[in-house]
């Protein structure tokens, strides 16, 4: 618990010393710059909450100094363009490859001249060629990194099952999470006799949102599940799991509902086909608003350190953030939970079997 506190603290303090760097160094270029500390901390806190085509630990905004490393930009446009985001320089050049010309302006990739144009239609929507992006971002890094650690990790837990019937090392923590999800979610929501084959994707979806909002907790400054499209991707697996699923029991359930007048039927059956899509929508929604919701607030108090500039209002956003920061850790296996929970909830919708019904 103490080790818990301890590693809590010190990203809690590291972030405070990333927003206290560039807080310094935004009002020493204020005047300069005409952007106020309040607006520096925004700017700030929308940098990390997106996703970008590099992995910047922090910035000197005075020497505009970028710590980091760079990440590949691969483009489908007449054919594979492959180069390093370092040709972008952080959006402030433009990158040549192969005789085109890229430049990112909010923090999209587009085809432009060698000056650089980007033209802006009457709704100030870019009208220049956007190539097909494929490049590996920070939130694809994060993706990959996780799943080469879920791996590593259980079929090393795996692996010790066949050394005895006690697990060794990491699995000890690990196996009972996974008896949790298989008796108190998987079997409890879906039946016993068509669990089994719900939860390999159980278990991944669980400790994958978990492990990933966990690293969102860190100094790296990801946010991978704030981030929309990683949710909307999880939530069309679970969709088209259920879907496939779907025994005739589920879809005679959606459109023509036994031990119902047919008029009312006819009302219903369109509500129900929308809830089919609600479902995973809400899903969605869900995961995505509170981990961005979480990201926003905490850093949101943490750049109230710097807005009080006095040790009582310092001292007392510190402490709310570090209890807040702790609140997190809670959300994050929370989030995790409930989005295996109503995911084994809808496949046990789909594979439901009303014996009950048939009889009478």
């Amino acid at each position: 618990m103490q080790s818990k506190f301890f590693v809590k603290f010190l990203t809690i303090s590291l972030l405070v010393f990333n927003l206290n760097l560039n807080a310094q160094n935004n009002e020493h270029e204020e005047n300069k710059k005409g952007k106020d500390l309040k607006t520096e901390i925004k700017e700030d806190i929308l940098h990390h909450i997106e996703d970008s085509h590099d992995f910047v630990f922090f910035s000197d905004s005075e020497t505009n100094e970028h710590y980091g490393f760079s990440l590949p930009i691969i483009l489908i446009d007449n054919g594979v363009q492959l180069f390093s985001s370092s040709k972008f320089n952080h959006g402030e050049s433009i990158a040549e490859n192969n005789g085109n010309y890229y430049k990112l302006y909010h923090n999209k990739i587009y085809k432009t001249n060698a000056e650089g144009a980007i033209n802006l239609d009457d709704h100030h929507h870019p009208t220049n060629i956007k190539p097909l992006d494929l490049s590996i971002t920070k939130n694809v890094l994060m993706i990959m990194v996780t799943s080469i650690m879920m791996l590593l990790l259980f079929v090393g837990l795996a692996k010790s099952f066949g050394k005895g019937p006690i697990a060794t090392g990491a699995g000890r923590f690990f196996e009972p999470i996974v008896i949790y999800i298989r008796d108190d979610i998987a079997k409890i929501n879906i039946g016993e006799k068509h669990y089994k084959k719900y939860m390999p994707y159980l278990l991944t979806v669980f400790f994958f949102v978990w492990f990933l909002n966990l690293f969102g907790l860190t100094p790296l400054g990801v946010n991978v599940t704030g981030n929309i499209a990683v949710t909307f991707a999880l939530s069309i697996l679970t969709f088209v799991i259920t879907q496939v699923s779907g025994n005739k029991n589920y879809w005679k359930h959606i459109f023509w509902m036994p031990g119902i007048p047919w008029p009312m039927k006819i009302i219903l059956a369109p509500i129900e086909f929308l809830g089919v899509f609600i479902k995973p929508f809400a899903l969605m929604i869900r995961l995505y608003a509170n981990i961005m919701a979480g990201h926003i607030v905490l850093y949101s108090i943490i750049g109230l350190i710097f807005v009080f500039k006095n040790w009582m209002g310092g001292g007392l956003t510190l402490f709310l953030a570090f209890f807040l920061s702790l609140i997190e850790l809670l959300v994050a296996a929370l989030q995790a939970y409930i989005f295996t929970m109503l995911s084994a909830l809808y496949f046990g919708f789909a594979v439901e079997e009303h014996e009950h019904e048939e009889a009478h």
